[in-house]
């Protein structure tokens, strides 16, 4: 018997409980159909690095996830991943609405925090090797579409009186939500450890298919750009 084993970061879950069991279950119902697929279980931790200029950052994830096989080398890949809040700082100018108002100008920092949470749904497939290999290293490309939600926690280092002071456009203070679609794509290899048991390594990115605008993000253009790599197990069932 096989034992999955979740790595959480923090405190509290970032997905609840019953959401999982719910996916989980619709996953399960979806392997077991007459043609008796293949499917993989698989969980990593992620080290995820934003690349936007004035939006730089790293922060730490994880990432579940259902793989089907269709053919020993191909096959739909569904993940859900989540990340811890990154840090960084966006200098700022408050400029005065009255030209007599001294200073005209008033430099300032938005302290900011971001975490994400992201759905893909793609496909799998296997340059080298295949899904059920026993021996060697198997390598593997994946592609695909998802959606990202973010979340913005931006702080002012100094307190602007908006009656006196007209603040830049963004990012604005408090904490907001975003959504982004995305082209995600990824490279990886894995090997077989034994017992269906796989460890992987993946490069990730996301590629920012929208540009919905949000007043909590200094950059809202092709945002966010997003690197990552990860390492984890993936657990074969038949």
């Amino acid at each position: 018997m096989h034992y999955f084993a979740i790595i959480a970061i923090g405190s509290r879950p970032a997905l609840p409980v019953r959401r999982i069991i719910s996916l989980l279950i619709a996953c399960l119902s979806a392997a077991y159909c007459p043609a008796q697929a293949l499917f993989s279980l698989s969980t990593d931790l992620t080290l995820l690095h934003s690349l936007k200029e004035q939006q730089r950052f790293w922060s730490v994830g994880q990432t579940l996830r259902v793989q089907f096989q269709v053919s020993p080398t191909d096959g739909p890949d569904i993940w859900y991943g989540y990340t811890s809040a990154g840090k960084f700082r966006n200098d700022l100018v408050a400029t005065a609405k009255d030209p007599n108002t001294q200073p005209a100008r008033l430099p300032f920092q938005a302290r900011c925090g971001v975490s994400f949470r992201h759905l893909s749904i793609g496909w799998k497939h296997y340059l080298k090797g295949q899904a059920g290999a026993g021996s060697g290293w198997n390598g593997y490309f994946c592609a695909g579409f998802g959606l990202v939600g973010g979340k913005a926690d931006n702080r002012y280092s100094t307190a602007i009186d908006t009656a006196i002071y007209s603040l830049p456009a963004g990012p604005a203070s408090g904490t907001g939500m975003f959504k982004r679609l995305t082209l995600d794509l990824a490279l990886g290899a894995e090997a077989p450890l034994g017992g269906g048991l796989y460890l992987y390594g993946e490069a990730r990115g996301w590629l920012p298919t929208s540009d919905y605008p949000s007043r909590y993000l200094l950059v809202n253009e092709h945002a966010p750009l997003v690197g990552s790599l990860s390492l984890g197990v993936r657990i074969l069932f038949d």
